[in-house]
Protein backbone atom coordinates (compact mmCIF):
# COMPACT_ATOMS: atom_id res chain seq x y z
CA UNK A 1 0.00 0.00 0.00
CA UNK A 2 3.04 2.60 0.74
CA UNK A 3 4.31 1.77 -2.51
CA UNK A 4 1.14 2.79 -4.21
CA UNK A 5 1.10 5.79 -2.17
CA UNK A 6 4.49 6.82 -3.21
CA UNK A 7 3.99 6.42 -7.23
CA UNK A 8 0.57 8.61 -7.08
CA UNK A 9 2.74 11.12 -5.11
CA UNK A 10 5.58 10.88 -7.76
CA UNK A 11 3.30 10.75 -10.58
CA UNK A 12 1.07 13.72 -9.65
CA UNK A 13 4.58 15.63 -9.29
CA UNK A 14 5.41 14.39 -12.47
CA UNK A 15 2.14 15.92 -13.83
CA UNK A 16 2.24 19.12 -11.96
CA UNK A 17 5.70 19.57 -13.40
CA UNK A 18 4.58 19.17 -17.05
CA UNK A 19 1.39 21.53 -16.49
CA UNK A 20 3.77 23.86 -15.11
CA UNK A 21 6.24 23.89 -18.49
CA UNK A 22 3.30 23.92 -21.15
CA UNK A 23 1.89 26.84 -19.22
CA UNK A 24 5.36 29.01 -19.19
CA UNK A 25 5.81 27.55 -22.60
CA UNK A 26 2.31 29.11 -23.81
CA UNK A 27 3.29 32.43 -22.12
CA UNK A 28 6.14 32.88 -23.58
CA UNK A 29 5.22 31.89 -27.09
CA UNK A 30 2.02 34.24 -26.53
CA UNK A 31 -0.27 31.36 -26.49
CA UNK A 32 -1.75 32.19 -23.04
CA UNK A 33 -3.87 35.09 -21.53
CA UNK A 34 -4.53 37.94 -24.67
CA UNK A 35 -2.16 41.00 -24.06
CA UNK A 36 -2.68 44.31 -24.16
CA UNK A 37 -1.77 45.31 -27.49
CA UNK A 38 -3.52 46.21 -31.16
CA UNK A 39 -2.94 44.92 -34.75
CA UNK A 40 -1.50 46.45 -37.62
CA UNK A 41 -0.79 45.22 -41.33
CA UNK A 42 2.17 45.16 -43.75
CA UNK A 43 2.88 43.85 -47.19
CA UNK A 44 6.66 42.74 -47.97
CA UNK A 45 8.31 41.81 -51.11
CA UNK A 46 10.13 38.96 -49.45
CA UNK A 47 10.09 37.71 -45.47
CA UNK A 48 12.56 35.40 -45.43
CA UNK A 49 13.41 34.44 -41.99
CA UNK A 50 10.63 35.96 -40.92
CA UNK A 51 7.95 33.05 -39.06
CA UNK A 52 4.71 33.65 -36.48
CA UNK A 53 6.15 34.78 -33.52
CA UNK A 54 9.33 36.91 -34.73
CA UNK A 55 9.72 39.81 -32.47
CA UNK A 56 8.25 43.20 -33.83
CA UNK A 57 11.12 45.76 -32.50
CA UNK A 58 11.00 49.52 -31.84
CA UNK A 59 14.52 51.04 -31.13
CA UNK A 60 15.73 47.49 -30.43
CA UNK A 61 13.34 47.13 -27.69
CA UNK A 62 10.44 44.08 -28.31
CA UNK A 63 6.89 46.14 -28.95
CA UNK A 64 5.36 43.22 -30.31
CA UNK A 65 5.34 39.68 -32.28
CA UNK A 66 4.01 38.54 -36.01
CA UNK A 67 0.84 36.67 -35.67
CA UNK A 68 0.65 35.93 -39.46
CA UNK A 69 1.78 35.67 -42.39
CA UNK A 70 0.25 35.10 -45.94
CA UNK A 71 0.99 35.04 -49.38
CA UNK A 72 -0.92 37.89 -51.27
CA UNK A 73 -1.86 35.91 -54.68
CA UNK A 74 -3.27 39.69 -56.50
CA UNK A 75 0.50 41.38 -55.66
CA UNK A 76 2.84 38.45 -54.81
CA UNK A 77 3.91 40.20 -51.57
CA UNK A 78 3.86 38.89 -48.11
CA UNK A 79 1.27 40.27 -46.31
CA UNK A 80 2.26 40.20 -42.23
CA UNK A 81 0.11 41.03 -39.31
CA UNK A 82 1.40 41.82 -36.10
CA UNK A 83 0.67 43.37 -32.87
CA UNK A 84 2.05 46.42 -31.23
CA UNK A 85 1.87 46.89 -27.27
CA UNK A 86 -0.58 49.42 -26.32
CA UNK A 87 0.46 52.74 -25.11
CA UNK A 88 3.29 52.29 -28.41
CA UNK A 89 2.07 55.24 -30.74
CA UNK A 90 3.26 54.44 -34.53
CA UNK A 91 3.25 57.50 -36.39
CA UNK A 92 1.17 57.20 -39.53
CA UNK A 93 4.27 57.38 -41.84
CA UNK A 94 6.61 54.95 -40.12
CA UNK A 95 8.19 52.36 -41.94
CA UNK A 96 8.58 48.53 -41.16
CA UNK A 97 11.67 46.79 -42.34
CA UNK A 98 12.66 43.04 -42.37
CA UNK A 99 16.31 43.54 -40.23
CA UNK A 100 18.87 41.18 -39.63
CA UNK A 101 20.25 40.57 -35.72
CA UNK A 102 23.99 40.32 -37.52
CA UNK A 103 25.39 38.19 -40.75
CA UNK A 104 24.19 34.58 -39.54
CA UNK A 105 21.41 36.32 -36.82
CA UNK A 106 17.68 35.97 -37.24
CA UNK A 107 15.34 38.32 -38.89
CA UNK A 108 12.89 40.43 -36.93
CA UNK A 109 10.10 43.11 -37.87
CA UNK A 110 11.70 46.49 -37.28
CA UNK A 111 9.30 49.70 -36.89
CA UNK A 112 11.17 52.67 -37.87
CA UNK A 113 9.01 55.87 -36.63
CA UNK A 114 8.67 58.69 -39.02
CA UNK A 115 7.75 62.41 -37.93
CA UNK A 116 3.75 62.39 -38.50
CA UNK A 117 1.88 64.02 -35.68
CA UNK A 118 -0.71 61.53 -37.01
CA UNK A 119 -1.06 58.07 -35.65
CA UNK A 120 -2.11 54.21 -37.13
CA UNK A 121 -4.97 53.58 -35.66
CA UNK A 122 -5.44 49.51 -34.71
CA UNK A 123 -5.63 47.45 -38.04
CA UNK A 124 -4.27 50.50 -40.07
CA UNK A 125 -1.41 49.00 -42.76
CA UNK A 126 2.24 50.37 -42.50
CA UNK A 127 2.52 51.84 -46.29
CA UNK A 128 6.35 51.87 -46.17
CA UNK A 129 7.94 48.66 -46.26
CA UNK A 130 11.73 46.85 -46.99
CA UNK A 131 11.96 43.65 -47.03
CA UNK A 132 14.36 41.31 -46.30
CA UNK A 133 18.06 41.41 -47.87
CA UNK A 134 19.18 38.05 -48.69
CA UNK A 135 22.74 38.09 -47.68
CA UNK A 136 23.66 34.88 -50.23
CA UNK A 137 22.44 37.21 -53.02
CA UNK A 138 25.02 40.36 -51.51
CA UNK A 139 27.94 38.74 -51.55
CA UNK A 140 27.05 37.12 -55.57
CA UNK A 141 26.84 40.64 -56.16
CA UNK A 142 30.19 42.01 -53.98
CA UNK A 143 31.73 39.23 -55.81
CA UNK A 144 30.83 39.21 -58.84
CA UNK A 145 31.38 43.64 -58.75
CA UNK A 146 35.09 42.69 -58.17
CA UNK A 147 35.78 40.49 -60.67
CA UNK A 148 33.96 43.37 -62.87
CA UNK A 149 36.05 45.94 -61.44
CA UNK A 150 39.47 43.24 -61.75
CA UNK A 151 38.65 42.99 -66.00
CA UNK A 152 37.62 46.57 -66.77
CA UNK A 153 41.17 47.68 -65.17
CA UNK A 154 43.71 49.21 -68.07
Amino acid sequence: MAENVTEVIAGAGVLAAAIGFLVYASDGAGLGRATDSYELTASFRSVEGVTVGTDVRLAGVKVGTVTSLALNPQTFYADATFTVSNGVEIPDDSTAIIASEGLLGGAFLELQPGGSPLNLDPGAEVENTQGAVSVIALMMKFAGGGDEAETSAP
